[in-house]
């Protein structure tokens, strides 16, 4: 097995305050309030945890 680290790229992310429904490539996805709502890099959009986010992404400006 061989081992990789994942490329970075650049996302738009929100974080969400309500529950909403998202459209993503697999289906219609729940997000929870704290959630964070993803656009990738082909315009596909995903519901994050929190927790997950925090440990995948860092805010840059």
């Amino acid at each position: 097995m061989q081992t990789f680290v994942k490329k970075p790229v650049k996302v738009k992310a929100y974080q969400t305050n309500q529950p909403l429904i998202i459209e993503t490539l697999e289906g219609n996805m729940k997000a929870s309030p704290g959630d964070w709502i993803v656009t990738g890099v082909n315009g596909e959009k995903y519901p994050v945890k929190p927790d997950i986010f925090q440990k995948t992404y860092d805010k840059i400006n």
